[in-house]
């Protein structure tokens, strides 16, 4: 027996009396928890409100785990619906099977939803939650360790991930370690997200760019994975479909990225109203503004707000209104 430095779980399902525990559900769990904190901070410093991203993730998830799910039974239909099949089981996602590509388009669905609840600028948004999302992939994928699923050809290398016989290919029963593609896919997913935080920091990513080059990244890294899996699925023109799907999907992004760049070099300064700012200035008015209350003070205030640099003056009378502007448009 070939020596597996990564043996996989004995079980992936715990029981908690009549509960049931799945270790592919609470992958899915942190990866979420981590993607909505880390998202929170970044939206805090483009000028965001705090909990926003938690709100709009009430919509996002659910939307996402559908898409992500109907991605997978649509694109893979024979494991549902085939003769001897049981159609029932294409809800059965604890089980995993979930398409990555679905879970971003529905899920991008729930985001635009709740940004336009919460007044939230939705390219910002998306530039924002970028790299959450590519740690959430990055947790999750061990979700897969759990089940023994999406694994590679196999391999003796010293870190092959050994696979129960029951969990193999038929055509690769006689082989006991396989390459631990999960693996390969999570630590791809973390130098994702280093990746378009680095890059929002020194070039000041704007306009969803960012999340344009999480896109090209992961599917950069996605199409050669892709080619080491041995999962059943469909082909196109001897290709996996996932392979199509990617490169498609990085020729979109990377003509949005030039594109977007060209048109929007800078970022978005004003990503959400502040919730109370309106109503403050309207019941008390500051010491300031009553002292410039001639006809023009209001005027004043107005520019000030808009441009806090572009007025000495106007800067000058109102300080507190100053500091804010720049706050707005801090990097991350």
């Amino acid at each position: 027996m070939t020596p597996a430095f990564l043996p996989s779980p004995s079980d992936g399902v715990w029981n908690l009396g009549p509960f049931p525990v799945r270790g592919y559900a609470l992958c899915i769990i942190a990866g979420v928890i981590v993607a909505v904190w880390l998202g929170d901070r970044r939206w805090v410093q483009r000028g965001g409100q705090p909990g926003t991203v938690a709100d709009v993730a009430v919509w996002a998830v659910p939307f996402g785990l559908v898409g992500g799910r109907l991605y997978h039974v649509l694109t893979d239909p024979q494991l549902y619906f085939a003769e001897g099949r049981n159609p029932v089981t294409a809800l059965y996602i604890w089980r995993g099977g979930l398409g990555i590509w679905g879970a971003i388009a529905l899920g991008a669905v729930g985001v635009y939803i709740g940004t336009r609840r919460h007044q939230a600028n939705f390219r910002a948004f998306g530039d924002a939650v970028a790299p959450g999302v590519a740690l959430a992939q990055a947790i999750g994928r061990w979700g897969n360790w759990f089940n023994q699923e999406l694994f590679g050809r196999p391999t003796t290398l010293p870190w092959g991930l050994e696979i129960e016989p029951e969990n193999r290919p038929g055509d690769l029963r006689q082989y006991e370690t396989f390459h631990p593609t999960f693996l390969y896919e999570s630590l791809w997913c973390v130098g994702v997200a280093a990746l378009v935080i680095w890059a929002d920091r020194r070039f000041r990513l704007g306009h969803c760019r960012a999340f344009a080059l999480y896109v090209l990244a992961y599917t950069a890294g996605r199409v050669w994975i892709e080619m080491l899996r041995v999962d059943t699925v469909n082909h196109v023109f001897g290709l996996r479909l996932n392979i199509w799907t990617s490169l498609i999907v990085f020729a979109l992004a990377a003509a949005y990225f030039v594109v977007m760049g060209r048109r929007h070099p800078g970022r978005e300064t004003d990503v959400q109203p502040a919730p109370d700012a309106a109503s403050e200035g309207d019941d008390e008015p500051s010491s300031d503004q009553a002292a410039g209350s001639d006809g023009q003070g209001s005027g004043e205030s107005a520019t000030t707000d808009e441009d806090p640099d572009s007025d000495d003056e106007a800067g000058s009378r109102q300080p507190e209104l100053k500091q804010d502007g720049r706050h707005r448009g801090r990097s991350d």
